[in-house]
């Protein structure tokens, strides 16, 4: 990968310093946090399902669920990070009142986010969160974005009709843990079974999910669930997976072919930050992902932390333009160095090949 900070080495060690008081999370304002999104994100979809179809109440109640279920399935990136063995009352909480529900349970994140930040990981092809979309036509971002429609079907039919199947089928059962058990960016990414070790109470997460589906699909047919609560799920989980997928496709620059690991200093040069507004980032990119450079340096540090963080990094380091490089203006700034570099790459791409010049032939030794 070609970077502009590859002479460069981050002073990780002295931002270390800066921020080291900032790594212990504070319980409190995960419960407050995700209790109030997902109370409401669950009261917005009960408005949405019993109002007039198409009604602006409905439409007005899809938009309000689809931001605060946003937030509230994304403390599942929190959970990758979290200390295994702590936040256990959270992580159950989290799961039967988001995950499962969701058709997102934690196990589906745990395992392969963690690999993506491994030095020996990250940006190569064994990465499933990274696609070299930076180099790539920019076509393929309109793709990534409409295939969001696509995946709550993909995750319905997971849990509620594969996974009760694949108890009985062993090697389907393989099949359904190794290609839909992640939440990945490569479509053609394999889990391996080392993968499901990083979240020890996956099987129960997966029988949950299963429950919950079977007991929703029940419900409906012996008529206590009405069939516009479908709709409305399928709805709000299609908005939130296409707001994440847009965050996703600005949280790096994705130029890594993939053929080669990559050196901390290129893991945060090809990161991003987007502060932005700080009443409208957090809608689209919430739980402190607009920070997304500065968490690549500090994985570990809660989200709640991750401004202050960055304040700090910005007012102390010796010399923070290395740091700042990282950062965009907003959105739609980010979006468009993303394409501007897409179309160059595929410009320098199309380009005709400089000859190589031809190998002299070795002249035959004399005897001596």
């Amino acid at each position: 990968m070609a970077s502009p900070a590859k002479s460069e080495q981050f002073p990780l060690r002295e931002a270390r310093k800066i921020v080291k008081d900032l790594q212990a999370p504070k319980p409190y304002i995960y419960w407050v946090d995700f209790l109030f999104v997902n109370t409401l994100g669950w009261a917005a979809i009960a408005v949405a399902t019993l109002a007039d179809t198409f009604s602006a109440l409905q439409i007005a109640a899809v938009v309000v669920a689809s931001v605060a279920m946003y937030r509230a399935v994304i403390f599942i990136h929190e959970l990758s990070h979290l200390k295994r063995g702590t936040f256990k009352l959270f992580r159950l909480v989290w799961n039967v009142t988001c995950g499962m529900p969701m058709m997102v349970p934690s196990f589906t994140y745990a395992g392969v986010h963690i690999d993506h930040h491994k030095p020996q990981v990250y940006g190569t092809k064994e990465d499933g969160e990274y696609l070299p979309i930076g180099i790539e036509s920019p076509w393929k971002l309109i793709l990534y974005i409409v295939a969001s429609a696509v995946v709550p079907f993909v995750v319905a039919l997971r849990f509620t009709v594969l996974t009760p199947i694949s108890y009985l089928h062993p090697k389907l059962r393989g099949l359904v843990m190794k290609h839909v058990s992640s939440l990945v960016v490569d479509l053609t990414f394999v889990r391996e079974a080392s993968a499901n070790q990083n979240d020890r109470t996956w099987r129960w997460q997966e029988f949950g999910a299963m429950i919950f589906g079977m007991s929703a699909a029940a419900a409906a047919y012996f008529g206590f669930l009405p069939l516009t609560f479908f709709v409305v799920w399928y709805a709000v989980v299609t908005l939130l997976l296409t707001l994440n997928t847009v965050r996703t496709l600005v949280a790096h620059a994705y130029k890594s072919p993939g053929d080669e690991r990559m050196s901390r200093t290129d893991e945060f040069a090809d990161s991003i930050d987007i502060p932005g507004n700080n009443f409208i980032s957090p809608l689209w990119a919430p739980v402190g992902l607009r920070f997304h450079a500065t968490h690549h340096l500090f994985p570990a540090m809660p989200y709640h932390n991750l401004g202050e963080a960055r304040r700090r990094l910005i007012a102390e380091l010796p010399d923070n333009s290395m740091y700042l490089r990282s950062t965009r203006d907003g959105l739609f700034h980010a979006l468009g160095c993303l394409i501007r570099d897409a179309k160059a790459a595929q410009k320098e791409a199309a380009l005709p090949k400089p000859a190589q010049p031809k190998e002299q032939p070795q002249q035959p030794r004399e005897a001596a």
